[in-house]
């Protein structure tokens, strides 16, 4: 039907192509990162028990499959559902059959990762959760090969993008001085929750060129969104501009997937008649499918006025200057408030986490070993990895400990486990002193790290400068029956 028309977006068939395929991807990420680490940090035997959360979340009303019952196989059957799921997408199967096929792949996806997170506490805490979990949901609704593109939808994923952009930004300003007297990237590299491979040298450009790093931050946040919702090619423009500015973010740290899934968004706002300008072999006429029918143009249209109703309290939340970071306004983690690093940290405080066979802890001779995290900072001589998409939760915890306190249940719990050489609490770690052996003492130092300078890196080999501060956590044993407490 003619009327009908006005919904279909046929020249953003790429467009959709990368925004399925690509949220996806990052879903599979996701529940890989879970299936590998939840059963050691949530499950039956982890360091905050889900069984033991169960009735709070039953309270707070959150949607769950595990709402009456968890266990760790029914973690692992979600998981795997979901990679499953995902992996179809990523392959596009699913894209070959009605619209309705992708919506209920989405949809499947974007209910049994927000189970998880409505159960993950604290590890499961990061604005880039419900990102993708509002990702998810409303690129259910792109349609599949059969119908063009809705347009609405690709309105909506822009929206969400301008939100985490100029959310972000609008932080920023409100934030810390540092990003007002453009300082912010004086520290930002170094201190960064967990820094990559390529870190310690951007962190070493010179300070006017961190200056223009904080302006360009600016301007991509604070400017280059309202170019998004443009005619083209301006749109296509801003959004190749969000790309870049998020792949210097993807080279300089780890951010898990919050970069991965705005550079994926952005492409709401390429046309194919400029993705063919730029990339002449990709051809302009690769779509051919029907109208959109009528029930799907309902569908597509509910969709979007109850997304629009949504969006109120975020829009309201984007001007007020009680701003909210990483806020949900539903239980349904649907039209969110986004923003990150409105203050950044100036110095760099690290807990080490060291263990013992000896008996006794304070002996002038004591040999004090330490445990090796994944990602983040210890060995002053080892290179960073890259590690994004992929999220190591407990590195990311251990971040924040001395910003807040290390008197965490969780971080006391950690501490059980590697006195109880705890095999899965070990295998979230790089390197464990005593090769499955239960040590005798285990403790936490807190120290000051640096990046060391060019000439101090080829004096020593070493990456880091770190300083001893203090003991966090005294030296602990523990005995039949006896649990560390805060």
């Amino acid at each position: 039907m003619e009327w009908l028309s006005w919904l279909d977006a046929w020249d953003y068939e790429f467009a959709r192509q990368v925004l399925q395929r690509g949220t996806a991807a990052l879903y599979l990420v996701a529940f890989l990162s879970t299936v590998n680490q939840f059963p050691a940090l949530l499950g039956e035997r982890g360091l905050l028990p889900v069984p033991a959360f169960l009735d709070l979340a039953r309270k707070l009303g959150r949607p769950t499959l595990f709402r009456w019952r968890y266990s760790d196989a029914l973690l692992r059957t979600v998981c795997w559902t979901g990679i499953g799921v995902a992996g179809l997408l990523v392959a596009g199967l699913p894209q070959t059959g009605p619209p309705w096929l992708p919506m209920l792949a989405f949809l499947t996806l974007w209910f049994l990762y927000m189970s998880i997170v409505n159960v993950g506490q604290t590890f499961y805490g990061f604005g880039w959760e419900i990102l993708l979990l509002e990702a998810g949901f409303t690129v259910a609704f792109l349609g599949s090969d059969r119908t063009p593109p809705p347009t609405t939808i690709l309105v909506l994923i822009v929206w969400l993008v301008y939100r985490l952009e100029f959310g972000a930004g609008m932080i920023k300003i409100r934030g810390g001085r540092e990003w007002r007297d453009m300082t912010a990237m004086f520290y930002h590299h170094e201190t960064q929750p967990m820094p990559g491979p390529l870190s310690r040298q951007a962190h070493l450009l010179p300070r006017p060129l961190h200056k223009v790093e904080v302006v360009g931050n600016h301007f991509a946040q604070l400017v280059v969104p309202f170019f998004l919702f443009a005619p083209q090619p301006l749109a296509s423009i801003a959004a190749g501009i969000v790309v870049v500015t998020q792949l210097w973010l993807v080279g300089t740290g780890n951010f898990a997937w919050l970069n991965w899934v705005a550079i994926v968004l952005a492409f709401a706002a390429v046309s194919d008649p400029v993705v063919h300008a730029v990339f002449p072999f990709i051809p302009l006429d690769w779509h051919q499918g029907a109208d959109t029918p009528l029930w799907w143009f309902a569908v597509v249209v509910s969709v979007t006025v109850l997304l629009l109703v949504c969006s109120y309290r975020p829009l309201l939340n984007l001007f007020s200057s009680r701003q909210m970071m990483n806020a949900s306004f539903n239980r349904w983690r649907l039209v969110n408030a986004y923003g990150a690093f409105g203050t950044v940290t100036k110095q760099r405080i690290e807990i080490v986490v060291e263990c013992t066979m000896d008996d006794d802890p304070l002996a002038p001779d004591e040999r004090w070993s330490e445990y090796g995290f994944k990602g983040k900072p210890g060995d002053v001589r080892r290179l960073p990895r890259q590690w994004a998409p992929y999220h190591l939760r407990l590195d990311w915890l251990m971040w924040f400990l001395p910003l807040r306190t290390v008197h965490e249940d969780w971080f006391y719990a950690f501490l059980d486990r590697l006195l109880e050489a705890d095999k899965p609490t070990l295998g979230l770690l790089r390197q464990d002193p005593f090769d499955g052996e239960r040590p005798r003492w285990v403790r936490a130092r807190s120290y000051l790290y640096r990046f060391a300078s060019r000439a101090e890196f080829r004096a020593t080999g070493e990456r880091w400068v770190r300083v001893l501060l203090y003991d966090a956590v005294p030296p602990v044993q523990s005995g039949p029956g006896r649990r560390l407490r805060r």
